[in-house]
Protein backbone atom coordinates (compact mmCIF):
# COMPACT_ATOMS: atom_id res chain seq x y z
CA UNK A 1 0.00 0.00 0.00
CA UNK A 2 1.35 3.59 -0.80
CA UNK A 3 -0.61 5.29 2.23
CA UNK A 4 -1.69 4.75 5.47
CA UNK A 5 -5.07 5.25 5.84
CA UNK A 6 -4.84 8.23 8.09
CA UNK A 7 -2.56 10.06 5.14
CA UNK A 8 -3.62 13.32 3.76
CA UNK A 9 -2.63 15.45 1.07
CA UNK A 10 -0.39 18.22 1.95
CA UNK A 11 -1.79 21.50 1.57
CA UNK A 12 -0.71 23.85 -1.36
CA UNK A 13 0.91 27.11 -1.40
CA UNK A 14 -2.45 29.32 -2.40
CA UNK A 15 -1.71 32.07 -4.65
CA UNK A 16 -3.93 34.13 -6.94
CA UNK A 17 -7.37 34.51 -5.55
CA UNK A 18 -8.52 31.43 -6.68
CA UNK A 19 -10.64 28.52 -4.71
CA UNK A 20 -13.24 26.03 -4.87
CA UNK A 21 -16.16 26.10 -7.32
CA UNK A 22 -17.97 22.84 -6.56
CA UNK A 23 -17.28 19.37 -5.84
CA UNK A 24 -19.19 16.18 -6.26
CA UNK A 25 -19.04 12.00 -6.42
CA UNK A 26 -19.86 11.43 -10.02
CA UNK A 27 -19.73 8.62 -12.02
CA UNK A 28 -18.30 8.02 -15.47
CA UNK A 29 -18.34 5.68 -18.24
CA UNK A 30 -15.52 4.26 -20.26
CA UNK A 31 -15.82 2.77 -24.31
CA UNK A 32 -15.95 -0.38 -23.08
CA UNK A 33 -18.91 0.76 -21.25
CA UNK A 34 -17.30 0.04 -17.74
CA UNK A 35 -18.77 2.68 -15.06
CA UNK A 36 -16.85 3.63 -12.28
CA UNK A 37 -16.57 6.16 -9.42
CA UNK A 38 -14.92 9.03 -9.71
CA UNK A 39 -14.84 12.52 -7.68
CA UNK A 40 -14.90 15.85 -9.18
CA UNK A 41 -13.53 19.39 -8.01
CA UNK A 42 -13.87 22.41 -9.83
CA UNK A 43 -11.90 25.65 -9.57
CA UNK A 44 -13.64 29.39 -9.85
CA UNK A 45 -10.20 30.12 -11.69
CA UNK A 46 -10.94 31.82 -15.53
CA UNK A 47 -9.32 29.16 -18.10
CA UNK A 48 -8.31 26.57 -15.70
CA UNK A 49 -5.86 23.85 -16.35
CA UNK A 50 -7.19 20.29 -15.32
CA UNK A 51 -5.77 17.17 -13.89
CA UNK A 52 -6.94 13.68 -13.75
CA UNK A 53 -5.84 12.28 -10.50
CA UNK A 54 -4.29 8.69 -10.83
CA UNK A 55 -4.25 7.14 -6.86
CA UNK A 56 -2.40 4.29 -5.11
CA UNK A 57 -3.72 0.58 -5.39
CA UNK A 58 -5.95 1.57 -3.14
CA UNK A 59 -8.87 3.25 -5.85
CA UNK A 60 -10.21 6.39 -5.18
CA UNK A 61 -9.75 6.82 -1.51
CA UNK A 62 -10.38 9.68 0.43
CA UNK A 63 -7.02 10.64 0.72
CA UNK A 64 -7.57 11.38 -3.39
CA UNK A 65 -10.66 12.79 -3.30
CA UNK A 66 -9.21 15.45 -0.65
CA UNK A 67 -6.58 16.27 -3.22
CA UNK A 68 -8.91 16.82 -5.94
CA UNK A 69 -10.30 19.93 -3.60
CA UNK A 70 -6.84 20.58 -2.85
CA UNK A 71 -5.98 21.28 -6.59
CA UNK A 72 -8.81 23.31 -7.20
CA UNK A 73 -8.37 25.46 -4.54
CA UNK A 74 -4.85 26.34 -6.35
CA UNK A 75 -6.47 27.29 -9.14
CA UNK A 76 -7.12 23.58 -11.23
CA UNK A 77 -10.75 21.60 -12.40
CA UNK A 78 -9.83 17.71 -11.21
CA UNK A 79 -11.22 14.83 -11.45
CA UNK A 80 -9.95 11.38 -9.10
CA UNK A 81 -10.80 8.49 -10.70
CA UNK A 82 -10.77 4.93 -9.55
CA UNK A 83 -9.79 1.99 -11.08
CA UNK A 84 -12.04 -1.32 -10.30
CA UNK A 85 -15.60 -0.36 -11.74
CA UNK A 86 -15.35 -3.83 -13.59
CA UNK A 87 -14.40 -6.32 -9.94
CA UNK A 88 -15.98 -4.13 -7.53
CA UNK A 89 -18.66 -1.90 -9.24
CA UNK A 90 -18.79 1.80 -9.11
CA UNK A 91 -20.95 2.37 -5.12
CA UNK A 92 -18.72 3.88 -2.71
CA UNK A 93 -15.87 1.23 -0.11
CA UNK A 94 -14.49 1.58 3.28
CA UNK A 95 -11.44 0.88 4.63
CA UNK A 96 -12.44 -2.98 4.47
CA UNK A 97 -11.85 -3.12 1.09
CA UNK A 98 -9.96 -5.81 -0.09
CA UNK A 99 -8.02 -4.17 -3.04
CA UNK A 100 -5.38 -6.38 -3.90
CA UNK A 101 -7.16 -9.04 -6.16
CA UNK A 102 -8.77 -6.14 -7.90
CA UNK A 103 -5.23 -5.15 -8.65
CA UNK A 104 -4.49 -8.11 -10.20
CA UNK A 105 -7.20 -7.89 -12.39
CA UNK A 106 -6.29 -5.05 -14.06
CA UNK A 107 -4.88 -3.96 -16.98
CA UNK A 108 -2.89 -1.09 -18.33
CA UNK A 109 -5.42 -1.39 -21.02
CA UNK A 110 -8.71 -1.02 -18.27
CA UNK A 111 -6.90 1.50 -16.99
CA UNK A 112 -6.37 4.02 -20.23
CA UNK A 113 -9.85 3.30 -20.99
CA UNK A 114 -10.86 4.91 -17.64
CA UNK A 115 -8.19 7.42 -18.30
CA UNK A 116 -9.80 8.31 -21.61
CA UNK A 117 -13.05 8.66 -19.86
CA UNK A 118 -11.88 10.84 -17.30
CA UNK A 119 -10.24 13.67 -19.48
CA UNK A 120 -12.88 13.64 -21.71
CA UNK A 121 -14.80 14.69 -18.86
CA UNK A 122 -12.28 17.70 -17.79
CA UNK A 123 -12.68 18.49 -21.36
CA UNK A 124 -16.62 18.79 -21.17
CA UNK A 125 -18.54 22.08 -19.97
CA UNK A 126 -19.34 19.76 -16.78
CA UNK A 127 -15.95 19.38 -15.65
CA UNK A 128 -14.45 22.66 -16.51
CA UNK A 129 -13.72 22.78 -20.21
CA UNK A 130 -9.92 22.79 -19.80
CA UNK A 131 -7.96 23.26 -22.83
CA UNK A 132 -4.53 21.53 -21.03
CA UNK A 133 -4.65 18.50 -19.50
CA UNK A 134 -2.61 16.73 -17.37
CA UNK A 135 -2.13 13.32 -15.44
CA UNK A 136 -0.85 12.86 -11.82
CA UNK A 137 -0.15 9.67 -10.09
CA UNK A 138 0.94 8.07 -6.79
CA UNK A 139 2.73 4.82 -6.76
CA UNK A 140 1.10 2.40 -9.09
CA UNK A 141 -0.94 5.49 -10.47
CA UNK A 142 2.31 6.86 -10.85
CA UNK A 143 3.76 4.53 -13.09
CA UNK A 144 0.03 4.47 -14.97
CA UNK A 145 0.44 8.86 -15.07
CA UNK A 146 3.68 8.37 -16.37
CA UNK A 147 2.87 6.35 -19.62
CA UNK A 148 -0.08 8.05 -20.55
CA UNK A 149 2.70 9.95 -22.16
CA UNK A 150 3.00 7.60 -24.74
CA UNK A 151 -0.58 7.70 -25.73
CA UNK A 152 -2.16 9.68 -28.15
CA UNK A 153 -4.66 11.65 -25.99
CA UNK A 154 -3.28 15.10 -26.15
CA UNK A 155 -2.46 15.48 -23.04
CA UNK A 156 -0.19 18.88 -22.07
CA UNK A 157 1.98 16.52 -19.32
CA UNK A 158 2.36 13.90 -17.17
CA UNK A 159 3.31 13.64 -13.75
CA UNK A 160 4.42 11.24 -11.25
CA UNK A 161 4.80 10.52 -7.96
CA UNK A 162 7.37 7.57 -6.94
CA UNK A 163 5.93 5.56 -9.64
CA UNK A 164 8.01 2.21 -10.24
CA UNK A 165 10.11 3.26 -13.37
CA UNK A 166 12.38 -0.07 -13.86
CA UNK A 167 11.37 -3.36 -14.74
CA UNK A 168 9.90 -5.49 -12.20
CA UNK A 169 10.85 -8.81 -13.76
CA UNK A 170 12.02 -9.57 -17.30
CA UNK A 171 9.21 -9.85 -18.99
CA UNK A 172 7.73 -6.45 -17.59
CA UNK A 173 7.54 -4.37 -21.05
CA UNK A 174 4.98 -1.76 -19.00
CA UNK A 175 7.85 -0.09 -17.54
CA UNK A 176 7.99 3.48 -18.21
CA UNK A 177 12.04 3.46 -18.59
CA UNK A 178 11.11 1.18 -21.63
CA UNK A 179 8.12 3.31 -22.78
CA UNK A 180 9.52 6.58 -22.41
CA UNK A 181 11.39 6.87 -26.55
CA UNK A 182 7.54 6.79 -27.35
CA UNK A 183 6.59 10.00 -24.92
CA UNK A 184 4.80 12.64 -26.64
CA UNK A 185 4.54 15.18 -23.80
CA UNK A 186 6.72 16.59 -20.82
CA UNK A 187 7.43 14.84 -17.61
CA UNK A 188 7.47 16.00 -13.92
CA UNK A 189 9.02 12.66 -12.05
CA UNK A 190 8.81 13.32 -8.32
CA UNK A 191 10.71 10.83 -5.94
CA UNK A 192 12.03 10.11 -2.48
CA UNK A 193 15.77 10.09 -2.64
CA UNK A 194 15.08 7.03 0.52
CA UNK A 195 12.73 4.88 -1.43
CA UNK A 196 13.61 1.59 -1.68
CA UNK A 197 10.89 0.84 -4.56
CA UNK A 198 12.50 3.01 -6.88
CA UNK A 199 16.13 3.21 -6.24
CA UNK A 200 18.10 6.55 -7.36
CA UNK A 201 19.96 5.06 -10.01
CA UNK A 202 16.60 3.79 -11.92
CA UNK A 203 14.99 7.32 -11.41
CA UNK A 204 18.92 8.52 -12.86
CA UNK A 205 18.17 5.87 -15.44
CA UNK A 206 14.45 7.34 -16.44
CA UNK A 207 15.92 10.66 -16.86
CA UNK A 208 18.70 9.39 -19.36
CA UNK A 209 15.92 7.52 -21.25
CA UNK A 210 13.85 10.40 -21.59
CA UNK A 211 16.58 13.04 -22.53
CA UNK A 212 18.11 10.68 -25.08
CA UNK A 213 14.83 10.41 -26.66
CA UNK A 214 14.55 14.42 -26.48
CA UNK A 215 11.64 14.59 -24.34
CA UNK A 216 11.28 17.61 -21.72
CA UNK A 217 11.87 16.34 -18.61
CA UNK A 218 11.84 17.50 -14.65
CA UNK A 219 13.03 14.55 -12.53
CA UNK A 220 13.03 15.78 -9.15
CA UNK A 221 15.09 13.22 -5.97
CA UNK A 222 14.42 14.75 -2.56
CA UNK A 223 17.34 13.54 -0.38
CA UNK A 224 16.34 11.62 2.53
CA UNK A 225 12.51 11.53 1.56
CA UNK A 226 11.08 8.05 1.87
CA UNK A 227 7.99 6.45 -0.59
CA UNK A 228 5.10 8.56 -0.12
CA UNK A 229 6.51 11.34 1.42
CA UNK A 230 4.00 13.02 -0.36
CA UNK A 231 1.55 13.65 3.27
CA UNK A 232 0.32 16.06 5.54
CA UNK A 233 1.22 14.15 9.03
CA UNK A 234 4.71 13.56 8.09
CA UNK A 235 6.22 16.48 9.51
CA UNK A 236 9.94 15.74 8.52
CA UNK A 237 9.31 15.90 5.02
CA UNK A 238 6.95 19.13 4.72
CA UNK A 239 10.03 20.72 3.19
CA UNK A 240 9.50 18.17 0.17
CA UNK A 241 6.46 18.17 0.10
CA UNK A 242 5.87 22.12 -0.13
CA UNK A 243 8.52 22.01 -3.19
CA UNK A 244 6.68 19.54 -4.90
CA UNK A 245 3.07 21.35 -4.68
CA UNK A 246 4.92 24.02 -6.17
CA UNK A 247 7.16 22.63 -9.15
CA UNK A 248 3.18 20.68 -10.10
CA UNK A 249 1.52 23.92 -9.96
CA UNK A 250 4.24 25.97 -12.07
CA UNK A 251 4.53 22.57 -14.31
CA UNK A 252 0.07 22.79 -14.95
CA UNK A 253 0.34 26.72 -15.01
CA UNK A 254 3.26 27.75 -16.99
CA UNK A 255 4.60 31.36 -16.63
CA UNK A 256 2.57 31.95 -13.54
Amino acid sequence: MCYEPCASPPLPPIAGGSGLAASEAIVLEATDGNRFSAFSARTDAPDAPAVVILPDVRGLHPFYRDLAVRFAEAGANAVAMDYFGRTAGAEERDESFEYRPHVMKTTPEQVALDVDASVAFVRSDAGGAARAVYTVGFCYGGRHSFNQAARDIGLAGVIGFYGVVQQREPDDDYAPILLSPGYRCAVLGLFGGADQAVPTEEVDRFRQALDSAGVGNEIISYEGAPHSFFDRKAAEHAGASEDAWRRMLAFIRPGT
